[in-house]
């Protein structure tokens, strides 16, 4: 068996999380590696133990690494696996993206090719990769609807074509039904045809009301918890009481209750997660509703690490 090509791109110890997650705040990843592209990728793949905890990252706009860090392997994604292309062949309303291409880049891409029901993709702050792992959504829309087949990218670096139907899909939630350990590389998305001028005019609307309604300008992770069932995470917050409170340099926004701000840039993310979870306690303590974390979070407790 030829032995795997070394990785183009570049590979660190010690990389501070703060600087490539949305919150700014967080700990340090014991390795990065930035692949130059998709081949570089599956070679490095090829290269890491077994046993390595691997973490994707696109834009960090969904994410918080604990202060403790994470004693594995960093992937970012973003600017690498870029492959954006309508596919000639198949006039049918096919887009093939990379998981580190950008979802508004993905709606403004499907509308300047005259296909409509993509610009959805413009609300949401993250890459392809992070949209299929978590079926993210909004404004009535979700990634996997529009999904034919996805792309995998296994443990040796080895490519495997899936199908929508080996996967269970929920609700901001997605999970394989086979067994093997492997990450999403690119997909497969099938939308219908539209006009370009539609399309762009829905888009601009959408983010003008995303201007409009979210704290864009301040660090966050985007909407913190899943709307439960007939209700809105937002609504209950604040409802609880809980809009404009701090912990900390953690704030929740006073523009939107469902998102949690770092104002100064002097938050924690053990403050982060503190905030989570009081607002989680108190909503359920009035409403006795179970709020679910739309963020993922992931590493060793500052505390932990010092026991």
């Amino acid at each position: 068996m030829p032995m795997a090509e070394l990785p183009r791109g570049h590979l660190c110890e010690n990389e501070p999380m703060a600087r490539h997650v949305s919150w700014r705040a967080g700990g340090v990843a014991r390795h990065a590696f930035f692949p130059a592209d998709r081949e570089d990728l599956a070679s490095f793949m090829h290269t890491l133990p077994h046993d390595e905890a691997v973490l994707m990252v696109g834009l960090g706009s969904n994410l918080l690494v604990r202060d403790g860090g994470f004693a594995g392997t960093v992937i970012f994604t973003h600017g690498a696996l870029a492959g954006l292309s309508r596919l000639a062949l198949e006039d049918d309303g096919t887009v093939y993206a990379e998981a580190g291409v950008a979802t508004p880049k993905l709606a403004r891409f499907a509308a300047n090719h005259d296909f409509s029901e993509a610009e959805f993709f413009a609300g949401i702050p993250g890459t392809v990769g992070g949209a299929l792992a978590m079926n993210a959504g909004c404004h009535g829309g979700e990634t996997w609807h529009y999904l034919t087949r996805v792309l995998m990218m296994n443990r040796q670096g080895e490519c495997v074509l899936r199908s929508v139907d080996e996967f269970e899909i929920g609700y901001r939630h997605v999970r394989p039904r086979f067994g093997a350990d492997e990450i999403f590389a690119a997909a497969w998305f099938r939308f219908p045809r539209g006009q370009s001028a539609v399309a762009r005019a829905r888009i601009r609307e959408l983010l003008a009301r995303r201007i409009a309604t979210q704290p864009l300008g301040l660090p966050n992770a985007g909407s913190v918890f899943r709307n439960p069932p007939g209700d809105h995470a937002a609504r209950l917050i604040e409802a609880a009481g809980l809009k404009g409170i701090w912990l900390g340099g953690a704030q929740v926004s006073e523009k939107h209750a469902n998102f949690i701000v770092n104002p100064d840039g002097k938050a924690t993310a053990n403050e982060i997660e503190m905030l989570i979870d009081k607002i989680r306690l108190k909503v359920h303590e009035k409403f006795a509703v179970e709020l679910v974390p739309e963020v993922r979070i992931f590493g060793i407790n500052a505390v932990e690490e010092n026991l």
